[in-house]
C-alpha cells in the first residue's frame, strides 16, 4: 500500500500492551481515520505488536509502526516511523538507540518505509518524558528552535508535539506550525472529545487520539469528524 503522511488529518494510536475488542477495533479502522500508528511508551513487544498488526490488517486502513525498541520491530507495517527525543538529555534517545538498531540491521532495511519523527515532548507527567529524560521546561523559542532543527537541519518529515497525558497549548501549536517549511505537525495529547479534536486540527497539521481509545471509545470515533472541520 502507497502511503503518504503529508495527507493525514486524524490518526488513532493504538497500544499493543493494551487490550482492546474486535468489536472496538472493527469500529476504530473502519471509522474513516486515516492510519492506524501502532506503539507505546512501555511493555511493547514482538508478540503483542506481531498480534496487533494481525488484526488490523483485516481492514483497508494504513497501518503504521512506531518503533520503541528494535526488539519489537515486525515486518509487515506500510510504514516505520522512527522517533528522535529531540529535547532528551540522553543521547540514548536521540542518536543511541538509532545506531544499534543500524547496526544490527541497517543493511537489510529498505530505507523508503522509513520516516524520522522529530518529537519534542511537553508534558513532564508523561511516560514518555520519564522514559527519555525529556528537558519539558521549555518557552515558546526553545520549542521552535527544536521545530527548526528538525525541519530545516535534519530534514525530518515529521515534527510531534508530544503532550500525552494532557491538552497542550494550542497556541504553541499553532505557532510551532507556523514556522515549519516542508515537516508535517503531528500533535498528540488530551484529545478527548470532538471539540478537542476540532481545535487540535486547526493549530496542527495531523492531530494523534489515543488514549480516549481505552477510556471512552464512542468519544474517540467522534474525533474523526474533526477531518472535515
Amino acid at each position: 500500500m502507497i502511503v503518504d503522511i503529508r495527507k493525514w488529518k486524524h490518526v488513532f494510536k493504538l497500544d499493543p500492551d493494551k487490550d482492546i475488542s474486535d468489536e472496538a477495533l472493527d469500529r476504530l479502522c473502519s471509522s474513516g481515520t486515516d492510519a492506524i500508528m501502532v506503539g507505546g511508551s512501555s511493555g511493547v513487544t514482538f508478540d503483542n505488536t506481531v498480534d496487533l498488526l494481525s488484526r488490523i490488517r483485516q481492514y483497508e486502513v494504513p497501518c503504521v509502526l512506531e518503533i520503541s525498541n528494535q526488539e519489537a520491530i515486525v515486518p509487515g507495517f506500510d510504514l516505520f516511523l522512527v522517533p528522535v527525543a529531540l529535547n532528551s538529555r540522553d543521547a540514548k534517545w536521540i542518536v543511541g538507540q538509532h545506531q544499534e538498531a543500524l547496526k544490527e540491521y541497517g543493511a537489510m532495511l529498505n530505507w523508503d518505509e522509513l520516516v524520522a519523527e522529530g518529537y519534542i515532548i511537553l508534558n513532564p507527567e508523561a511516560t514518555a518524558a520519564q522514559v527519555t529524560s525529556a528537558q519539558t521546561e521549555l518557552d515558546a523559542k526553545d520549542v521552535m528552535a527544536y521545530a527548526r532543527m528538525a525541519d530545516k537541519l535534519f530534514h525530518m518529515p515529521i515534527v510531534y508535539l508530544e503532550y500525552s497525558g494532557t491538552f497542550g497549548d494550542m497556541a504553541l501549536v499553532r505557532r510551532t506550525r507556523g514556522v515549519l517549511e516542508q515537516a508535517r505537525l503531528f500533535y498528540g495529547g488530551g484529545i478527548d472529545s470532538l471539540e478537542k479534536a476540532q481545535q487540535a486540527a486547526e493549530a496542527a497539521d495531523t492531530i494523534v487520539v489515543g488514549n480516549i481509545v481505552y477510556m471512552d471509545l464512542e468519544q474517540a470515533l467522534q474525533t474523526v469528524h474533526a477531518k472535515n472541520g
